[in-house]
């Protein structure tokens, strides 16, 4: 058993309930502010203002949304089932709620006397519990489109499960590197390996592969297609309000709040504070409660960037986005994998030195960038009947197509008969009628 285990187990009850009331009201109140913060933010690249009336700076813009909200009238469409259409949005909120009670916040501290970790539940597989969670989670979304009786929603639900299946797959392979060089799916015995080094400069594309992961598990631009709006009106949520629709905001951003956090403990050195401030006063800054900030600041960057991803990328077509997952994270993940496997080999057994494993990795990136450049673009040759094609599915007109013009429109117009003379008798007498162009008098 982990010293931090060893301190949670001995943890008196009334202040596992304080952590747990503080953890539910931090995630809470992180709600609110990444709420606000992404309308700020936003308008601020939109060169709009953002809310600024409810509050300084319509800091309680949010808190006004949910009050507003919960006040709303609750109404359940009469095809609805009414028991799983009720449970849905509690299935979502739930393990985003309980996912971080595994994320430590911070080192040995000492509340009311109590020696004790900022942490809830230390467990040997941690990790695990995270994707656990995600992948409850996803049965909420999924049952919400189901239970509604609509269309649109049921095929929002459908494409969520199909979405988080796939980069949850890329998700849990990035998870694997990181796990071989800490030697434990514990999140605080990850964040102690980081002591000397984080794990985002030592594995680049096992962090790339997860930050990418992480926007597409929780269904957010530019990977937020189960509600894309110009499709499917809302998505799995069209047909839900009030407070029902609260349920599924909150656990929408507070998903984001948790990858953010679980990034941070993963390769950002967890609660350990950044390099050139751990030479202050012999690491004075990474005891106590200073760790807690420096938490706080890694999660909010990772914030910040899921809502400049949204204010800057369009959305993907779906196409685009399963080919991403599946065509080029996963694979190149599992080659990652063995490329560590093998690196760590040959240093445990001293086979490679250091300086000669740089020379190595540099020859092998050099030449990858030359073949890069010196591979030709495929074209068509002269006279094919191969038809170009946009990105990889969809055919293009050719440049120099001419559409032909469109003939007038005609109709037949009778004209009027002159006086004394009955309808239909014209000069032959047989009928005949005068066509004009259509829209003449």
């Amino acid at each position: 058993m982990t010293r931090t285990a060893e301190l949670l187990a001995d943890d008196p009850i009334w202040l596992v309930l304080i952590k747990v009331v503080v953890i539910f009201a931090f995630l809470v109140v992180m709600t609110l502010l990444t709420i606000w913060a992404e309308r700020r933010v936003i308008g601020r690249m939109q060169h709009r203002p953002g809310p600024n009336r409810a509050g300084p700076f319509g800091i309680l813009q949010s808190l006004a949304d949910g009050l507003k909200l919960a006040f709303k009238e609750d109404i359940r469409p009469v095809l609805a089932d009414k028991w799983v259409f009720f449970l849905a949005p509690v299935i979502s909120a739930t393990p985003a709620l309980v996912s971080f009670s595994v994320i430590p916040i911070g080192p040995e501290v000492t509340v009311f006397g109590e020696q004790t970790a900022l942490q809830l539940v230390e467990l040997p597989v941690g990790l695990l519990v995270v994707l656990a969670c995600a992948s409850i989670g996803v049965y909420g979304i999924v049952l919400a489109g189901w239970s509604s009786g609509s269309p649109y929603p049921l095929l929002g639900s459908l494409r969520s499960a199909a979405q988080v299946i796939s980069y949850e797959i890329a998700m849990g392979l990035s998870f694997v590197a990181v796990i071989m060089y800490a030697g434990t799916l514990s999140t605080s015995g990850i964040v102690e390996a980081q002591k000397d080094g984080w794990f985002f400069l030592l594995l680049p594309f096992s962090f790339l592969v997860y930050v990418v992961s992480m926007v597409g598990e929780t269904n957010r631009a530019p990977f937020d297609l189960p509600e894309a709006e110009s499709e499917l009106v809302g998505g799995f949520h069209t047909e839900y309000s009030s407070l029902k629709f609260a349920l599924f905001f909150l656990a929408e951003y507070i998903n984001m709040v948790t990858v953010s956090a679980l990034a941070t403990t993963l390769f950002l050195g967890g609660w350990h504070a950044p390099w050139p401030l751990t030479l202050i006063g012999g690491g004075v800054l990474d005891t106590g409660w200073w760790p807690v900030l420096w938490f706080l600041g890694k999660t909010l960057a990772f914030l910040f960037f899921f809502i400049w991803l949204r204010g800057t990328l369009p959305r993907l077509r779906y196409d685009q986005f399963m080919n991403l997952g599946w065509k080029f994270l996963v694979p190149l993940s599992l080659l990652w994998i063995i490329a560590v496997t093998v690196i760590r080999v040959l240093r445990n057994e001293d086979a490679v030195s250091s300086q000669q494993f740089l020379i190595g990795g540099g020859v092998i990136i050099a030449v990858l960038l030359v073949a890069t450049f010196l591979i030709p673009d495929r074209k068509p040759a002269a006279g094919s009947d191969e038809v170009p094609l946009a990105g990889s599915d969809y055919p293009i007109p050719p440049l120099d197509l001419e559409v032909p013009k469109a003939p007038p429109r005609r109709s037949p117009v009778r004209t009027a008969a002159p006086a004394g003379q009955l309808p239909g008798d014209g000069p032959t007498g047989d009928g005949e009628t005068k066509e004009e162009p259509h829209g003449s008098v």
